[in-house]
Parts: structure tokens; sequence; C-alpha cells
């Protein structure tokens, strides 16, 4: 059976857009939008969410974690679940919509299934996340890695800016620190697990088309590098004879750019300082960080390898000392090819182009990757913004993003085998 989608995704999507503002107004900040992990925001969110969870239908719950988990049973007893989900946390000053789409897109896509009586061999859950942005205790995707099985202990003695540890929070939550294996979800009880969110990029809109199939999340490293010179006079050392530190950075960002335009992958200087810092003294010191991605994680190593070893021939021929430092490692995440084809066939359903993109940015699928398939679905965002108040999507590419979600679990039905 297919559903009949003419005019009631316009309807649902003013609704979801209408949910979205207000879940905006569960925000610790004046003005803006503020949501961390274990808030009395948090909790507001759940509540609400656990509420629209109940409205189409679903039994709901708030996981050992924090994450409110609503599920539609199949017409299998105790089947196994295609998951959707993303996170209800956000960053300060945030937009509305990162996270927050991917979950009321996931309510609504199982409200419709519902009201068609599909009646599928397997559950559908929706995951609202109560932690991917790592703002209040440094580290992300917590909540996703604790339903793929990867908490860390570790994590119990981080503490948030007021000195608050993470084990502490839990309490005044109302949840046992003790119970964090119970968020665990069993891998065979999972089929696979799909996020939609917003592009948080330009590209589809540079293309004119509303959606986008992803075809990998890609894998980060990220360097804090020092170069060492010798600060001096700047009139009275000639140009010959100066070891300037800042120089020889400034060639590193120029190579780190040359070398992502021609290898086809993003590099970004997002941080540098130099000492002492006087208008007229040659820079002694220079230290800037570097951030590099690709959904190829080869490539990517390659690409750094050929940086280092080019920055190190710059500052050697200038008499200067390199000294890096390796931050950060993150693996890519790859699509599961048999999903992102019934994404592409749900988007061309829909009368849409199909185009298919990485995704700089991390998402909760990477966690989950760890004990499913996963795939993503991403929505055109005006001027690729996110992360900032100027956040702003469609009420038309909302309807089209739910009609392509609602299309794919047609097409995982049709091609599920128990």
């Amino acid at each position: 059976m297919t559903i009949n989608r003419s005019g009631s995704a316009n309807t649902a999507a003013a609704k979801i857009l209408k949910r979205c503002d207000e879940l905006a107004a569960f925000s610790s900040m004046e003005g803006g939008v503020c949501r961390v992990y274990l808030s009395p925001e948090h909790q507001q969110a759940n509540d609400r969410v656990g509420q629209w969870m109940r409205d189409a239908g679903m039994s709901v719950v708030v996981d050992a974690a924090g994450n409110v988990r609503g599920r539609l049973e199949g017409s299998v007893a105790e089947a196994p679940a295609l998951i959707i989900g993303s996170h209800l946390d956000s960053i300060p000053d945030a937009g509305k919509y990162d996270g927050i789409l991917g979950v009321l897109l996931g309510i609504d896509a199982v409200e419709r299934i519902r009201q068609a009586d599909l009646n599928l061999p397997f559950a559908l859950e929706v995951i609202g996340f109560g932690e991917e942005e790592g703002v209040r205790f440094g580290t992300t995707l917590m909540t996703s890695r604790a339903c793929a099985g990867t908490w860390d202990d570790a994590w119990w003695s981080v503490t948030d800016e007021t000195g608050q540890s993470l084990q502490d929070s839990f309490a005044r939550f109302g949840l046992v620190a003790a119970d964090i294996d119970q968020a665990r979800i069993d891998p065979t009880k999972v089929l696979a697990f799909v996020e939609a969110h917003i592009e948080q990029g330009p590209v589809l809109e540079s293309m004119g088309l509303p959606l986008g199939v992803v075809s990998a999340i890609a894998g980060a490293r990220r360097l804090q590098l020092s170069i060492s010179g010798m600060a001096g006079h700047a009139g009275t050392t000639p140009m010959n004879l100066r070891k300037d530190a800042l120089v020889a950075a400034a060639l590193g960002v120029a190579l780190a750019e040359e070398l992502a335009n021609e290898h086809g992958l993003v590099a970004t200087v997002g941080q540098i300082a130099c000492t002492p810092g006087g208008v007229n003294v040659i820079p002694g010191t220079a230290e800037f960080s570097l951030d590099i991605r690709s959904g190829d994680d080869a490539l990517r190593d390659r690409v750094l390898a050929e940086f280092e070893t080019r920055l190190t021939t710059i500052c050697t021929e200038r008499g200067l000392t390199l000294s890096i430092s390796h931050t950060h490692k993150a693996a890519a995440v790859g699509c599961a090819q048999p999903l992102q084809a019934l994404f592409a066939d749900a988007v061309a359903r829909v009368g849409c182009e199909v185009h298919h993109l990485e995704s700089g940015a991390g998402h909760d699928a990477m966690a989950m990757a760890d004990i499913c398939d996963v795939a993503m679905l991403f929505i055109r965002c005006e001027g690729g913004i996110s992360h900032n108040p100027a956040e702003a999507i469609t009420a038309a590419d909302t309807a089209i993003a739910l009609d392509a979600l609602v299309a794919f679990i047609e097409n995982f039905a049709k091609t599920y085998k128990s």
C-alpha cells in the first residue's frame, strides 16, 4: 500500500515548523535558543516531544541516558525496529532546526504510517537524543553512544562550567548513573538508523534542490601547529636574514587551501596567533590550528601527510622549527549503499532530482553506525546557515522532506526480509 500524500504534507509541515518554534522557547538564553544536556530545558523538551510521540500513537520512554524514545509496534510482536532520530540539544544562540527538525519529521512520518494502517512487519522508533553538540560537558554524541553501547565511563568525572559533574547531573535529572547500560540497544533488535537533518551548508541551495541523499559523514583530523623563529626589529633586519614564523604560518594556511582544492576535501584554519605581537616586531613564534575533513579517511590522511611534509620543508628552508600536535581524530562513516538507494528512489518519487553529497558535520548517525547500517537525508537550509539564529527552512521543503521520509519507509518495507 502507498500513502496518498496529496496536500496532507503541507498541513503537517506547518505543524512541524510551529513545533520547532515551541521547542525554541525551551531555552536558558534570553532572546535566543540554548538547550543543553540534562538541563531543565532538556526536561521540558523531552516532556513536550514525548507528548507529541504519544499523540502520534507511540509508546514513550525516557531511557537511562535521558533520550526520549517513541515506538510504534509492527504486525509481528517484538519485531526489530527501523529507527529514525536526531538530537534535541543545541549550541548557545542556536537556530531552531538543527537536530530538532529530524526528530519532528520522524514523529509525523510514524503518525502517517499508523493512520494509513500499513501493518509493517517491523517496528518504527523515533529517538530524540539528549546530547549531540557537546556544549555542556565538552564531549559530543554522548547519548547516541549510550544507545550504541559505546558509553565511556571516563565521562562520569567530567564537569560543566559550574563544576557540576556528569554523574551529579544525572542524579539531578532523575537518572541513575549505574543504569546507563540499560540505554544500550540490542543490535539484533535494530534494522537500520536513518536521520533527516538540515544540510548546514550551501550545496543544495546552490543547485536549486530541496533534498539530498548523504553518501558519507566526513571523518576529521585536527592539529595544532607551532612555528618557532627569531623575533627582531622590523626596520633593521634585512628580509633575507629574517626568521619570520608568521610568514611560514601564512604559507601553511595557503598550502592547506591549495591541497583541499586539489583533492576535493575541506581544510580550515580557524585559529592563528603570533608573538611578540608588536606592530614593529618580526614574529618569533606563530601558532595555528588545522581542521581537515573528508568522507574518505585514506584520502584525508594522504593529504595531511603531504601537508606536513611540505610545511616542514618550508620551515627548514627558512631556518624555522615546526612542532605538530595531533589533537583529534574521527573516522568517516559511510552511509549504507542499499539505504542510499532507497532514499534516492524516495526523493525521485516525490518529484525531486537526486543528488548525493557528503556531510562535513558530525551527526548521531556516526555513533549508531557501530550497531547498524545508517543513512541520512539532507534538507536545504537558507544560505547554508546553521549554528546561528538566522537558520531557516521553508514549509515547502519541510513538506517534501516528510513525503520523502514516508516514501523511504514504504521502500524499506518492500525490501524487508525478516
